[in-house]
C-alpha cells in the first residue's frame, strides 16, 4: 500500500513515505502492513535451500551460509503484494524473494511484522533484510524522520526492485469524466486513511477550491477492500490506491468486469529492499540476485503473473529513492 508520510499503521500503504510528485504513467508507490505475531514459515512462494550449488551462494554473508535461510520481515496484509491465502504468505515479494532464494541457495522466510516496526526489527537482527512494499527514500536510507527530516535512528540500504506510485480507478464503463486528478473537482473518492492516497485527495480538493471549483468529497476507510465495495456501490465516483493493489483489484474485482483504471500514476517511487548498512555483502548478493532473475526471466514471469508490468525494472539499484 502507498502510505503517508508518516510510518502508516497497519494495513494504511506506507508504509510509504510520500515523494516528489512526477507524473507517470505506468509506476506506483506502496507501502505495507500487519501484526508482529505470526511466523510464515517456508510457505506460498518461498524457496528451498539449495546450499553451495547455487550461483550465488558463495557471494552471501558467513552467517547466512550457516544457516541456510534469510529472515525476512513483512507486513503480510496488502494483496496483491504479500498477502495470506489458505493459510500461507504469497503474492509480489513472496514470489520475488523465492526467485532470489533459488540464485543465493537459501530459504526466504517471511516473518509478518508491524509495517512501521520493522526497521527496527532489521536494525535489532530479528530479520536479516525487510520486503513490504517499502518505498525507498532518502530519509529511510539517512534514518531520519519521514515528517521532520531529523536523525531518529540507523539508515539503511535499500536494492530497488519495483517501481510503484499512485492510481485511480472506477466502475468499468462508468468513468464519469474522470481521467486524472485534475477531474476529481466537485467528485466523491474513497481511499485507504493514512495512505498518499489521502493525503493527495487532501491536496487536490484544496487546489480545486483555490481554482474556484467544487471540493472533493473524500471517504477514507481502514482498508482498500472497504473503499472497492464502497465504489462497487455506487457510494463514490472513483477510489485511489498503489497501482499494484490498484491493477490486482480492476484484474480479479468481478472477474475483471467491476473496475478500470483511469489516468496516469503518480508518487512514483521505487519499492526497496532494505538492508542494515553495515550488511554490504547481504546488499551487493541480493542485488546480484536480483539482476540474474531480471536477465533469466523469473522476475518478468513473476510480474506478469500478478499483472503489475508497469511497475517492472529493468536492472537492480543500490539506494535509488529520493
Amino acid at each position: 500500500m502507498t502510505a503517508s508520510t508518516t510510518p502508516r499503521p497497519a494495513a494504511a500503504w506506507n508504509r510509504l513515505a510520500a515523494v516528489g510528485a512526477i507524473a507517470v504513467a505506468g509506476t506506483l508507490l506502496l507501502t505495507g502492513c500487519g501484526d508482529q505475531r505470526n511466523k510464515t514459515g517456508n510457505e506460498g512462494g518461498q524457496s528451498s535451500a539449495q546450499g553451495a550449488s547455487a550461483p550465488l551462494f558463495a557471494k552471501l554473508p558467513k552467517s547466512i551460509q550457516s544457516a541456510k535461510v534469510i529472515k525476512v520481515g513483512s507486513d503480510i496484509a496488502y494483496p496483491p503484494v504479500e498477502f495470506k491465502k489458505d493459510g500461507k504468505t504469497v503474492g509480489i515479494d513472496p514470489d520475488i524473494a523465492a526467485a532470489l532464494g533459488k540464485q543465493l541457495g537459501v530459504r526466504v522466510d517471511f516473518n509478518n511484522g508491524t509495517f512501521d516496526a520493522l526497521l527496527t526489527g532489521l536494525r535489532s537482527k530479528r530479520y536479516d533484510i525487510a520486503m513490504s512494499a517499502m518505498t525507498d527514500t532518502k530519509d529511510r536510507q539517512e534514518g531520519n524522520d519521514s515528517k521532520t527530516h531529523k536523525k531518529v535512528g540507523e539508515g539503511v540500504d535499500f536494492v530497488d526492485y519495483f517501481n510503484a506510485g499512485v492510481s485511480l480507478y472506477t466502475k468499468k464503463g462508468e468513468t464519469k469524466g474522470i481521467n486524472g486528478w485534475d477531474d476529481l473537482c466537485g467528485k466523491k473518492i474513497a481511499v485507504q486513511r493514512g495512505t498518499v492516497s489521502e493525503d493527495l485527495s487532501k491536496s487536490q480538493s484544496e487546489k480545486c477550491e483555490k481554482d474556484g471549483k467544487d471540493k472533493i468529497s473524500m471517504e477514507a476507510f481502514d482498508n482498500d477492500l472497504e473503499a472497492q465495495t464502497r465504489l462497487k456501490a455506487g457510494g463514490v465516483d472513483a477510489v485511489s490506491s498503489d497501482f499494484p493493489v490498484a491493477a490486482y483489484a480492476v484484474k480479479t474485482s468481478g472477474g475483471g468486469n467491476d473496475f478500470e483504471i483511469v489516468g496516469d500514476q503518480v508518487q512514483a517511487a521505487p519499492y526497496g529492499i532494505a538492508v542494515s548498512k553495515d550488511n554490504a555483502q547481504l546488499r551487493d548478493a541480493l542485488k546480484e540476485a536480483l539482476d540474474a532473475i531480471i536477465k533469466n526471466g523469473e522476475y518478468e514471469k513473476v510480474i506478469k503473473t500478478w499483472g503489475v508490468d508497469a511497475g517492472a525494472i529493468k536492472e537492480a539499484k543500490i539506494n535509488g529513492g529520493s
